[in-house]
């Protein structure tokens, strides 16, 4: 990936920080999106360019529609290109369907639906042969295994049709557009050692919890070259969580 540019959204930690990092080591420069967190988006930074390449933290929230698109033309503009979207910016509201607000569900779409689709609105035009779009979806568009997840369900499935219609959309110009579905991960919001971790352990064929680098390998291969015929699929990386 030597000298492409790439922009992760809601890559200051987890999933979204080990991908940023992952794609620098593959000779990317890399953009990431935060919202609060400016000390962590930082060493994310600091890190890219210790392997020798650019980094740039932008603060933007992706459930504002304006900030979204912008992140893009920013990334574009520092780098003086744009190859590769990641789509991983997103908010979890779990509880009973009774119990979810209006707000709950404005928020939750405007941040895992609309961001991503305005992101890839943004960055198609700016794309060149060989450009990549990949999002970041959820082992429960696949198996939902309990109740409580109908609204966040809800948004990442509406992630595979966005992609799927992408696809279709780009896939003239040499352009891909592929979703991650990644199971159980070991992250600050949902730690292996967390209260509900064994459940959730329990319900992949592995017993265990994923890792955000061995997510983050699956959209290094779909950025790469080695990809280019892999477009409109869904990916799991889920240690078997809907098998």
């Amino acid at each position: 990936m030597d000298g492409k540019a790439a922009l992760v959204t809601g890559g200051s930690r987890g999933v979204g920080a080990a991908v940023a990092l992952r794609l620098a080591a593959q000779g990317a420069d890399v953009a990431i999106t935060y919202v609060a967190d400016e000390a962590a988006a930082r060493e994310v930074v600091r890190t890219i360019e210790a392997e020798g390449r650019r980094g740039l933290a932008v603060r933007a929230d992706a459930g504002d529609a304006a900030t979204a698109a912008a992140a893009v033309q920013r990334t574009a503009e520092a780098f003086g290109r744009f190859d590769v979207l990641v789509n991983n910016a997103g908010v979890g509201v779990l509880g009973p369907l009774e119990q979810l607000t209006l707000a709950d569900v404005d928020r939750v779409l405007a941040v895992n639906v609309r961001g991503c689709f305005l992101a890839a609105q943004a960055a198609v035009p700016l794309m060149r042969h060989g450009g990549r779009i990949i999002t970041i979806g959820s082992c429960m568009t696949q198996r939902v295994p309990g109740p409580g997840g109908t609204l966040y369900a809800m948004s990442k499935a509406a992630l595979t049709g966005l992609t799927k219609a992408l696809a279709r959309e780009v896939g003239d110009r040499g352009v891909t557009a592929n979703i991650v579905h990644p199971g159980p991960t070991d992250t600050d919001m949902n730690p292996a050692g967390g209260p509900y971790a064994a459940g959730q352990s329990a319900m992949t064929a592995v017993g265990r919890f994923g890792t955000p680098e061995e997510v983050a390998s699956m959209v290094a291969y779909l950025a790469s070259d080695e990809a280019r015929y892999v477009t409109g699929a869904e990916i799991s990386v889920d240690g078997g969580h809907a098998a």
